[in-house]
């Protein structure tokens, strides 16, 4: 599965081509859809164009790609976009049209119970454990760990020198050695729960091809980074998708060979 990441805290000073309204990730997740994507993250945002967990900007960003789209999208709940954790359950609660599903970083305080009002109301979680955090020791012990859709292995590090490294290592502490032949099973992963694996700009790409010789899922998107491997600008979602599946096959198709 790949994951196409629309636009995530990203503003206005990251160029034109990063989508802010509604209509304007609409159109980007269309595209990146017919390029291959299969699931969508995406960041609603306020009219400043701040993140927002409002439920009316929801609410207009999920019925405008779901008028272009059939594929499930979910949402960020990041403290970022609501700093005090009792208003953040509220936000959730308030929701009026609700996502497939929704991350949750474990590391942010009150990871646990958003969490748990997204399951109450029927929403999937994504647990989101980034590098250099406790996020994985936390999740380890959660009571809600076997309830999550997916975990998302989030690599903060964004060296291209130390990314891959840095996504071993947290991929070791997700589970077994992901080093070791053949790579850890399903159930080998904390509470069971499938791993997808990303990187953060200069690190987006080297752990994209580490995802693909690991066999996991991954995302790409103006989120995660503006730049095409070569370091040219990207000039929309659509294009880093079609770029990532032809990495992500080629790293898969490497670890086969071997």
């Amino acid at each position: 599965m790949v994951q196409v990441c629309l636009n995530g805290a990203r503003g206005s000073a990251d160029g034109a081509v990063v989508p802010m309204s509604p209509e304007a990730m609409a159109r980007s997740a269309a595209e990146a859809v017919a390029a291959g994507a299969s699931d969508i993250h995406v960041h609603p945002k306020s009219p400043c164009g701040h993140d927002t967990l409002s439920p009316k900007a929801l609410a207009a960003t999920l019925e405008a790609i779901r008028a272009r789209v059939d594929v499930p999208v979910g949402v960020t709940t990041g403290a970022w976009a609501e700093p005090d954790p009792a208003a953040r359950v509220e936000r959730v609660r308030s929701w009026t049209v609700l996502p497939d599903h929704a991350s949750v970083n474990w590391h942010e305080p009150g990871a646990e119970d958003v969490a748990a009002a997204l399951l109450d109301r029927g929403i999937d979680v994504e647990a989101g454990i980034w590098s250099g955090t406790d996020g994985a020791e936390r999740f380890a012990a959660s009571p809600l760990g076997p309830r999550v859709l997916r975990v998302l292995a989030e690599v903060m590090d964004d060296s291209p020198r130390s990314a891959r490294e840095s996504a071993l290592t947290l991929l070791a502490d997700l589970g077994t050695d992901p080093s070791r032949a053949g790579g850890p099973t399903r159930t080998e992963w904390h509470h069971g729960r499938p791993v997808l694996l990303h990187g953060l700009d200069g690190g987006t790409w080297p752990v994209l091809r580490l995802a693909g010789r690991q066999g996991l899922a991954t995302r790409i998107g103006l989120e995660d980074t503006l730049t095409l491997p070569d370091g040219q600008r990207a000039a929309s979602n659509a294009q880093l998708v079609t770029r990532a599946l032809a990495e992500y096959r080629t790293a898969s198709d490497g670890s086969a060979t071997r």
